[in-house]
């Protein structure tokens, strides 16, 4: 049986974590931390994967205990910067094991994973590209850590094929255009009877190509949280791994 425990376990995401965990069949809950509450009760003595779904203030404490406590971690909150991002590698560099692991996911629903795989791929081929994403209105961050991701890789994969920057003619803006991530504009919308939902837009002349990701509830997030603490139990990936597909072979 894995052991796992759940860091921020009153939280929409958290509360859904552990029912996850309760109903698979080679996983045992050993801990559940909230607010509050000191995660250093979590070590390798009582876990094996701990799951880290809290809010961006708190979340590179909470990771950096558990790794300087020999955890393996699985993190589901957004707000990382590479600042943050070095940081936990720096403590793995120091870890108390040499293959411990910490694996950080934009988003866990495999459409949102493969759309962003898709857009990419699709990017270098069209003229125009832009970014929406869209939530329910109790999210804290906008743009979406998920938009940010496809973003920068729709940016990367341009860069790969040699494209310079987007066309856009816009000389007054107010902030209607959104947020740019890496040369790609990115929109968020705010919206009660929402929950996770990307729209990537595709344009060349005469023709669009609208690739679209639509989670309906938490627990479309499910099936890729659980895929993490199996294959950070089972090894093989050591240090900071960022992003589902790590995970799957596309």
């Amino acid at each position: 049986m894995i052991r796992v425990a759940v860091v921020g376990a009153k939280g929409r995401m958290g509360a859904s974590v552990v029912q996850a965990v309760n109903d698979a069949s080679d996983m045992q809950l050993s801990h559940t931390i909230d607010h509050g509450q000191d995660p250093a009760q979590i070590n390798s003595g009582n876990t094996d994967v701990a799951v880290e779904f809290t809010i961006p203030s708190a979340s590179l404490s909470n990771v950096l205990t558990l790794v300087a406590h020999g955890v393996d971690v699985v993190v589901g909150t957004t707000g990382w910067d590479d600042d943050k991002l070095e940081q936990v590698r720096q403590a793995l560099a120091n870890a108390p094991r040499a293959d411990q692991s910490v694996f950080i996911a934009p988003n866990f629903a495999i459409s949102a994973v493969l759309a962003d795989h898709f857009a990419a791929q699709a990017a270098k081929y069209f003229e125009s590209v832009e970014v929406i994403e869209l939530h329910h209105p109790d999210k804290i961050d906008a743009p979406s850590g998920t938009a940010i991701h496809t973003a920068q890789a729709i940016a990367a994969s341009r860069r790969e094929a040699g494209l310079g920057p987007m066309p856009d003619g816009t000389v007054t803006d107010g902030g209607s255009r959104g947020q740019v991530v890496d040369g790609v504009h990115v929109h968020a919308v705010r919206l009660r009877g929402l929950n996770a939902h990307e729209e990537i837009l595709l344009g060349n002349a005469g023709e669009q190509l609208v690739i679209r990701a639509d989670s309906f509830d938490r627990g479309s997030f499910m099936q890729g949280v659980l895929l993490a603490v199996r294959k950070l139990r089972d090894g093989g990936y050591p240090g900071l791994n960022i992003g589902l597909d790590t995970f799957l072979d596309l």
